[in-house]
């Protein structure tokens, strides 16, 4: 029979500190309201645009998708 090996998680001391997920939050969303204000840019195709709505959209979607799962108690309220 083999031994069942037992592994802990490691952490470094960076991870274990709490951050301030309110001020993410906003930077996500400000960080998704400028890359819509590039889309009136200087670009000549529609490759870039269809770039910076589908980034945009994904850290918006980040955003909900974290208020979702922490009202729904999936997620620690402490991070």
């Amino acid at each position: 029979m083999a031994a069942e090996e037992h592994h802990e998680e490691v952490y470094a001391p960076d991870q274990l500190k709490p951050g301030n997920r309110k001020r993410a939050q906003r930077g996500a969303i400000i960080s998704a309201v400028i890359l819509l204000l590039f889309f009136w840019g200087n670009q000549q195709g529609n490759t870039e645009k269809v770039w910076l709505v589908l980034i945009a959209l994904g850290l918006i979607g980040v955003v909900i998708g974290d208020v979702v799962l922490r009202r729904a108690g999936l997620r620690p309220n402490d991070q």
